[in-house]
């Protein structure tokens, strides 16, 4: 259950505090990117600007959006890669689905997987605001269970994964016979700060030895960028 504001809680931490950037930048540097990227629109801004108020208050983690920057990558890469269905397993507050649903042409679909009403609510009222809701279709449930009801044919041109680090192996096996010839698959947090070096966790081990694994998978393509908190993508060969 969310959690309302507490008036005994220490104050928010500003919204520019709150807002994901690459573990690899400072906030100065992390702001040049930004002001030397295309620039995010009003939608995007206000759900940025919701999300971070949103974890001041507690409700939610700012480490589950990704950055701006890695925002407008990912709306880059769905248009020069003319992605005409895509399919997300982790949703959050909806901030990445916009960005893959905005470059999506007119009879485009995107498919979003997540386990949370509370959050993707939020995402629901900014997909209706941009005028992209009838290009998205969520789905609610644990993603696995639902990523392997879908039909084991060559179905998807873009895949994002943002969800449990954990099951980051299962979801790139399920999706593998689901992507299209050259499809392509982002994952996020490949580099989990830096702990892929000396794992913490299960989560870090779990992404360390993905990451070996990908990089001999002859299925795939695979580069993993120093980028955000890592972006792995994968071309399915």
């Amino acid at each position: 259950m969310i959690r309302g504001y507490d008036a005994d809680l220490p104050a928010p931490a500003s919204p520019r505090a709150m807002t994901p950037r690459s573990f690899l930048l400072t906030p100065e540097l992390a702001d040049y990117v930004r002001a030397s990227s295309d620039a995010v629109d009003e939608v995007m801004a206000d759900l940025i600007r919701e999300t971070a108020e949103m974890a001041g208050r507690g409700e939610a983690s700012p480490t589950l959006q990704i950055a701006p920057e890695q925002g407008v990558l990912m709306r880059l890469l769905t248009a020069a890669l003319g992605v005409r269905t895509a399919i997300e397993i982790g949703t959050f507050t909806g901030f990445s689905a916009l960005c893959i649903a905005r470059a999506l042409p007119a009879d485009g679909s995107l498919l979003c997987l997540d386990n949370s009403e509370e959050w993707t609510a939020v995402a629901r009222r900014y997909w209706a605001r941009a005028g992209v809701a009838d290009r998205v279709e969520l789905r609610l449930g644990d993603a696995l269970p639902t990523l392997r009801s879908l039909p084991a044919e060559e179905t998807f041109d873009l895949a994002f994964v943002d969800a449990d680090k954990t099951g980051y192996a299962a979801y790139v096996e399920e999706l593998h016979p689901r992507m299209r010839a050259n499809g392509v698959v982002l994952l996020d947090n490949t580099l989990r700060a830096g702990r892929v070096l000396d794992p913490a966790d299960e989560s870090d081990r779990a992404l360390a030895e993905l990451n070996a694994a990908l990089a001999a998978d002859p299925r795939w393509e695979t580069a993993l960028l120093p980028f955000a908190d890592g972006l792995t993508l994968l071309r399915k060969r």
